[in-house]
C-alpha cells in the first residue's frame, strides 16, 4: 500500500515560519515528482511547489515564491515545504503528492497519482 505522510501543519501568525514534511517508501521517491499542494474549502487544490528526486528541478506558484523553499532529502526519503513570511491566505489543508509516472510533472495536479491525508496550516492575521 502506497503511504505519504505528512507533519508539520499547525497555527502561526503572520510572517511566522512552518516546515512541513512528507515521508514516503524509497520507491515512491526514487526519480520522480513530489508535490505540494494547497486547498481550502470551496475552492479547487492548487499546486504550491515540487521538485524532481533526481537532480532537484523545482517549481513554484508565483504566490509562494521567494517565500516557500521544497527540498528532498533521499536518504530520509522525506520532502520538506519551508514556508516563511507566512500571511494568511496561505491557510489551506497542504497535500503531499508523488507522480505516477516518474517523469517532471510540474505543478500539473493531475500527473500526481498518490496522496497524503494532509495537514492543516492555519495563519493568523
Amino acid at each position: 500500500q502506497v503511504q505519504l505522510v505528512e507533519s508539520g501543519g499547525g497555527s502561526v501568525q503572520a510572517g511566522g515560519s512552518l516546515r512541513l514534511s512528507c515521508a514516503a517508501s524509497a520507491t515512491l521517491f526514487f526519480w520522480n515528482s513530489v508535490g505540494w499542494f494547497r486547498q481550502v474549502p470551496g475552492k479547487e487544490r492548487e499546486g504550491v511547489a515540487a521538485i524532481y528526486t533526481n537532480g532537484g528541478r523545482t517549481a513554484y506558484a508565483d504566490s509562494v515564491k521567494g517565500r516557500f523553499t521544497i527540498s528532498h532529502d533521499n536518504a530520509k526519503n522525506t520532502v520538506y515545504l519551508q514556508m516563511n513570511s507566512l500571511k494568511p491566505e496561505d491557510t489551506a489543508m497542504y497535500y503531499c503528492a508523488a507522480g505516477r509516472s516518474g517523469r517532471w510533472n510540474g505543478l500539473r495536479l493531475g500527473e500526481y497519482g498518490y496522496w497524503g491525508q494532509g495537514t492543516q496550516v492555519t495563519v493568523s492575521a
